[in-house]
């Protein structure tokens, strides 16, 4: 069998995703080839994994300190561009398209009658999941951007639908001790100056703040670091806390550690503000719609992490993509729920009756 994987390269969610699935593929020794777009191949890091990947500009948004800018997001995406690139893109030796809410792949394969199946957690919202600033147009674009044969949507909760539980790093090689007063920041979507100046009155915290700096810098208690994915998984097992924007995939691996969330969501994006509500309503963390210092505070001093252990579903994926029954997802849904456990919620994973 070979796979063309495509995944959406705008945040770094997908890539990680994209990651634990890659180590899964190997595993069983399957050819993948990999397209990531909507981000340029030289501000993409620590991506020697996947090989000889491909990468086409795709469609992606702009965003300034922490809202989308609609008008720079039209200016900045060609359809016309992204149209050639599907119509140009051959899949004539792949068996199968996996993609993670990328459309080139997904369209080409729709359009060349490949079989297609899509992983990822922008495809919970097909379903009934807590939802916020949504309306008809989003519904569509959910729908429309990156479709696929099978959807297979991933999420914190099943909340008695047909989707999967979230793909989380496990992190079982690294074995680091919690430090009290440690907290990581990854706050991509805000300005990094807001973001000095927001942390830097409390004192009593370490705070390890990730951007796009040029070189790592210690300023007291606030620790400047550039992107490394190594650093990064590091200082996220050994922090108490994570303040970040409402994306799913770095939440997802603080809830699989116990790591206390505050979330800032992306104004103006429907995913990231549903994101936050689901988190509120799970009373998994916290939230704030700007870089409130009373809301930090309260969450610093008052807000404790739950811990929800999730299985190992690149794993359970890739058996099940080999097995061809891509029709039959009931028994894979059932069987990945059953396998979570939580020390800090009684029946998390039961789906019940309510399906």
């Amino acid at each position: 069998m070979k796979i063309l994987y495509g995944v959406q390269a705008t945040g770094n969610g997908h890539i990680t995703r994209a990651r634990a699935m890659n180590k899964a593929f190997k595993e069983q020794s399957i050819n993948v080839d990999y397209l990531f777009t909507g981000r340029a191949k030289d501000k993409l890091f620590d991506m020697e994994e996947f090989g000889d990947f491909n990468c086409l500009p795709g469609l992606t948004f702009i965003t300034d300190a922490g809202s989308i800018k609609p008008i720079a997001t039209m200016q900045h995406n060609s359809l016309r561009a992204t149209y050639q690139d599907i119509k140009q893109l051959d899949l004539s030796a792949y068996d199968l398209v996996l993609t993670d809410f990328e459309p080139i792949s997904a369209w080409a394969a729709r359009k060349q009658k490949v079989n297609s199946i899509a992983v990822g957690h922008q495809y919970a919202f097909a379903h009934s999941i807590p939802k916020r600033g949504n309306n008809p147009l989003t519904s569509l674009f959910m729908q429309y951007f990156a479709p696929a044969d099978i959807q297979l949507g991933l999420h914190w909760h099943h909340f008695y639908q047909p989707i999967l539980p979230p793909i989380a790093d496990t992190h079982e090689h690294l074995e680091i001790g919690t430090i009290d007063n440690k907290i990581l920041v990854y706050l991509g979507f805000e300005n990094p100056e807001d973001v000095i100046k927001f942390l830097e009155p409390l004192k009593n915290y370490q705070f390890f703040i990730y951007a796009p700096f040029e070189k790592a810098e210690d300023r007291d208690h606030l620790k400047l670091r550039p992107l490394s994915r190594e650093s990064f998984q590091k200082d996220l097992c050994s922090c108490n806390g994570v303040i970040s924007n409402a994306g799913f995939e770095l939440a997802s691996e603080a809830i699989h550690l116990g790591k206390k969330l505050l979330m800032k969501p992306l104004k103006g994006q429907m995913e990231q503000l549903s994101n936050a509500l689901a988190i509120e309503q799970l009373k998994l963390g916290m939230c704030m719609d700007s870089l409130d210092r009373t809301s930090l505070q309260h969450w610093l001093t008052n807000f404790s992490g739950k811990r929800i252990i999730y299985p190992n579903v690149p794993d359970a994926l890739v058996k099940w993509i080999i097995n061809g029954n891509w029709d039959k997802t009931d028994q894979l849904v059932n069987e990945l729920w059953s396998s979570v456990h939580s020390p800090d919620f009684e029946n998390f994973s039961a789906l019940g009756n309510k399906r």
